[in-house]
């Protein structure tokens, strides 16, 4: 993929956090938090796509915003699910700093857009 870093990021996070739900639902049956988690950790990139369509500057950085509170709440539901043994300490490691650097980015492009 090239192009957009975070249109980029937030696709392939998706798709690791749609893995992770088949992984929760198939291996552990757990079905309500990885509900939740697939529902936020796809609806990143899924704002991230409706922000580049917006029709206006405002409506960009709405978007965007969402974005971010959509990685602020993943991470919360992948730090349940590390407390409650349903991923491994490896497991969270690894995704979570991919949820945190998309967050990081988000809150650099909202902070620019901000000051502008």
């Amino acid at each position: 993929m090239k192009g957009n870093i975070i249109q980029d990021k937030s696709f392939l996070f998706a798709v690791r956090i749609i893995n992770l739900y088949k992984h929760l639902t198939s291996t552990k049956k757990e079905f309500v938090l990885s509900k939740q988690i697939l529902r936020c950790g796809t609806s990143i990139g899924a704002n991230v796509e409706e922000s580049i369509g917006g029709r206006s500057n405002k409506e960009f950085l709405f978007k965007l915003e969402i974005s971010y509170k959509e990685a602020r709440e993943t991470i919360y539901w992948l730090k349940l699910l590390k407390a409650t043994d349903y991923i491994s300490v490896s497991e969270f490691e690894s995704i979570h700093s991919e949820a945190d650097e998309i967050c990081k980015i988000l809150a650099k492009i909202i902070i620019t857009l901000k000051g502008k």
